[in-house]
């Protein structure tokens, strides 16, 4: 089963804007760490505040931008990357950016962002780190007076001024831990040596012991140098350092492009955006609204998704979990991937990683009220996967055209056992990753879930966590490094009634805990106890 990794690549790629506040997370629990207030406001520095995906604070700030012309901005590639379709190139919904002012939520001039251009991504193979870096394009111009790009890349030592609204404190849900007015610091450019997570085209800021650096939340604010009387920028803030210290994208290296595209002589095209609707992001892993022949339109609606998704402890090998609480948010896309109506979970139906990887929850609305707010709601097969079919990888901000290989009978992973799970025939059209745990596998006719996306042998080892093996049928086990796989959901149709209701004693229910014979003795346990927070997908 997929589970999150950890890493300055995987947090910074995985969380987008969400990164704004985590992305700093070794440093000392301080905006601008060794800052003060400060006294004046600098014209091109700016706060960019996009309500989706929203910030976690109430002044909405997420990073920081600084002003190159006026309908430019400049800010990090990961601060616009958490567009839907992590999209390279494209036009935002409901970005916005205060600059000139102190004050993140008064003063200063507020423009709307109506297009983003990313020098990298997290897919490109060129690399992300040294090209962390993105040009936001204003609605309308603003009167703020730009800063310029520095003439060249500053020498070690060179001293540098760095600024943000980063977080004052580690607790993301305590209000007073968002600084709203700016903070600065001087300090210098350390030789990237003594970064050692640094690279090529990174700049490494801060004093020697950590005790000056960017913090939480100043992800995109620039490193200036003076030239002449005034200040140029340097380098952007893109990631943190182990060593305290902050390292910044060095901006000069990258003049080029962005005086193309600013000056409209080389602008990249808009990505093309899949068609992601009815994809449920679930923060690290995926879900579907799905309905099955019994289903009405005054039922409680379902949501699927794997069962190594469940909020808290997984259900144990042999197990299931029946009929729990549950609260968690599920906003279900539009075409695009913005959130077209947002439901919540009420109970866990059903959970279980055993003989296939599934969990369903009931939701505080019907089908009927799901699908009158703009909801594609998707039908549950019950017909199961065979090899050679042609299979939709639905994930949240991308689809990937896959097909079966093979239907493999056993499928082992640290101490679980898979039933007849589909392999996907190996491709380069069909790499769905870490993230993408829970996704819908679609059927030709684009509305039919015949699967459940799952897991992916990462590393070649044989049935360890991330590394699935297959077993044949005379016991013999196989491991391949890239082998990806989904599980079986026709199982789940047989145990659902009339109100989205689980019968594990209807006739015909094979799932985990459903009874076998005449004195209805269940095949397998059910766990039915709580048990501690803690996600995993």
């Amino acid at each position: 089963m997929h589970t999150l990794t950890a890493g300055r690549a995987t947090a910074a790629l995985t969380t987008g804007i969400a990164l704004a506040a985590a992305l700093l997370t070794p440093l000392p629990a301080q905006a601008v760490v060794g800052g003060t207030e400060s006294t004046r406001a600098y014209s091109f520095m700016g706060s960019f505040q996009p309500s989706y995906p929203a910030a976690p604070r109430p002044d909405k700030h997420g990073c920081g931008v600084e002003v190159l012309a006026p309908q430019w901005v400049l800010t990090a590639s990961h601060c616009a990357g958490r567009n839907p379709t992590n999209a390279k190139t494209g036009v935002p919904r409901g970005w916005k950016v205060r600059v000139g002012s102190l004050n993140t939520a008064s003063g200063g001039e507020v423009a709307e962002v109506d297009h983003y251009y990313r020098l990298a991504t997290s897919r490109d193979e060129g690399g992300f780190w040294g090209r962390d870096l993105a040009l936001m394009h204003l609605r309308t111009p603003v009167r703020a007076k730009p800063v310029r790009i520095a003439s060249t890349t500053p020498p070690d030592n060179t001293p540098v001024r760095i600024m943000g609204w980063g977080m004052t404190c580690d607790d993301s849900g305590d209000a007073a831990c968002f600084p709203t007015r700016l903070r600065e610091a001087d300090t210098v450019v350390q030789p990237i040596s003594t970064c050692p997570s640094g690279g090529p085209g990174e700049l490494c800021v801060g004093s020697s012991d950590g005790s000056v650096a960017a913090s939480n939340m100043d992800s995109g604010g620039p490193a200036l140098v003076r030239e002449g009387d005034q200040w140029a920028v340097a380098g952007v803030v893109s990631g943190p350092d182990e060593r305290g210290k902050t390292l910044y994208t060095d901006v000069t290296a990258h003049a080029d492009w962005i005086n193309g595209i600013i000056s409209g002589t080389d602008v990249p095209p808009d990505d093309p955006i899949p068609n992601v609707e009815g994809s449920v992001d679930l923060s690290g892993c995926v879900g579907s609204v799905v309905r099955t022949p019994a289903s009405r339109p005054q039922d409680p609606a379902l949501l699927l998704t794997n069962g190594h998704c469940v909020q808290g402890q997984w259900p144990a090998p042999g197990t299931a979990l029946v009929d729990q609480p549950a609260d968690r948010e599920v906003p279900v896309a539009d075409r695009q991937g913005y959130p077209r109506t947002t439901a919540r979970t009420q109970r866990l139906v059903y959970a279980t990683i055993t003989g296939t990887d599934i969990a369903l929850y009931r939701l505080d609305k019907t089908y009927a009220q799901l699908r009158a707010e703009g909801a594609k709601i998707f039908r549950l097969t019950s017909t199961p996967v065979r090899a050679g079919d042609p299979l939709t990888v639905a994930s949240s901000g991308i689809r990937y055209d896959c097909a079966a290989e093979a239907v493999v009978p056993h499928l082992r992973e640290g101490g679980y056992q898979l039933d007849n799970s589909i392999r996907y025939a190996t491709s380069e059209a069909c790499t769905p990753w870490h993230g993408d745990s829970g996704s819908a596998l679609l059927g030709p006719d684009g509305s039919t879930v015949v699967g459940i996306h799952n897991t992916h042998n990462a590393d070649g080892q044989q049935c360890t966590d991330n590394n699935p093996c297959e077993v044949g049928p005379n016991g013999e086990v196989s491991s391949t490094k890239g082998r990806t796989y989904g599980q079986q959901v026709h199982m789940i149709t047989a145990c659902l009634v009339k109100g989205s209701t689980l019968d594990l004693a209807r006739k015909g229910c094979t799932l985990t805990g459903a009874t076998t014979g005449p004195d209805h003795r269940g095949s397998a346990p059910v766990h039915e106890q709580r048990n501690g927070a803690g996600e995993r997908a």
